[in-house]
């Protein structure tokens, strides 16, 4: 993927942070929208670790991942837990996460394009 399109992913996806977190906290899910991130961090965090494992190689974000990115997400997902009353609407919320994650692999493989 060039600069360019990794720049331009990169600015798309902090809009849709943004917009998720504002719509969140104004429709009253945000501990939801929190267990949402978490998975998706999560399951980047694994992602990146995975990858570099199955090459036997450095990539990029993998210590950040390591250290960072997937504690952080893992204590998201576990500290807002009770927060969610619906059991179902917090295995829902990582359910999303992970097909975020999911998605946006994609896209990266394919090199950002969307078709």
């Amino acid at each position: 993927m060039s600069t360019t399109r990794f720049l331009a992913a990169q600015s798309v996806g902090f809009i849709l942070v943004t917009i998720g977190v504002i719509l969140a906290r104004r429709l009253k899910f945000l501990p939801m929208m929190l267990v949402i991130l978490g998975a998706l961090v999560a399951g980047n965090a694994l992602t990146h670790t995975v990858t570099a494992l199955s090459i036997l190689e450095y990539g990029p974000g993998l210590w950040s991942s390591i250290f960072v990115w997937g504690p952080l997400g893992i204590a998201t997902i576990i500290r807002y837990k009770s927060a969610i009353d619906d059991q179902r609407q917090y295995w829902i919320a990582i359910a999303i996460g992970i097909g975020i994650n999911v998605v946006v692999g994609i896209l990266a493989m394919r090199g950002g394009r969307v078709v």
